[in-house]
């Protein structure tokens, strides 16, 4: 997406450490409503301070969050140390493939976890925003380079909106969060439609 704002996962223990759900939430958390305390952060996302606090110090030893200013104890606060963090294990060893493919589940039940949300709070919605997601597929025959054209071409589209994520100031009053999932995934099967 935007690489000043990116951290790059090499090393194995750092994709096992992220691949744990209440990591994967309590780093999300950070970059949308950061810093928070441990006690902030465990009560938005239904945890206990205390394995809060366990889960960011667990994240802080890989550098994917760190202490803010203020606070001291338990009232110090936390924040995510980017807004965005990317990984592959292709070519690596294989203890890197093997943490490459556990954090990708995670991130992948995740991102099924938010469409079932979506898909049961959508009748309660404004129609607009029913009518504004989307969900849906097209095939495509493309090289590898053309795919990461594509997918370049899509951050191109999402880069002037990024800044609203961390600065408030920038949203427009009608403005929500939305989850931009992307999936670009080679497929064989010849029922794939």
């Amino acid at each position: 997406m935007d690489a000043k704002r990116t951290i790059r996962l090499t090393d194995p223990r750092a994709l096992r450490a992220l691949a744990h759900p209440t990591r994967l939430r309590l780093v999300g958390l950070l970059r949308r409503e950061g810093p928070l305390t441990a006690t902030q952060a465990g009560a938005l996302i239904g945890e206990v301070p205390a394995s809060a606090s366990f889960h960011l110090r667990q994240l802080a030893k890989y550098g994917l969050v760190e202490e803010a200013a203020g606070g001291r104890g338990r009232e110090r606060p936390w924040q995510a140390t980017a807004m965005f963090t990317s990984w592959s294990g292709a070519g690596g060893s294989p203890d890197l493939a093997i943490a490459d493919q556990m954090l990708t589940a995670v991130v992948a039940e995740r991102y099924a976890e938010q469409l079932q949300a979506w898909l049961a709070a959508k009748p309660g919605e404004p129609v607009e925003w029913q009518e504004a997601a989307g969900l849906g597929d097209v095939l495509l025959y493309v090289t590898a380079d053309e795919l990461k054209q594509i997918g370049d071409g899509l951050d191109d589209l999402l880069r002037p909106y990024l800044d609203r994520v961390d600065d408030r100031s920038k949203r427009p009053e009608s403005a929500r969060l939305v989850s931009f999932i992307r999936m670009a995934l080679p497929t064989d099967e010849p029922d794939a439609r």
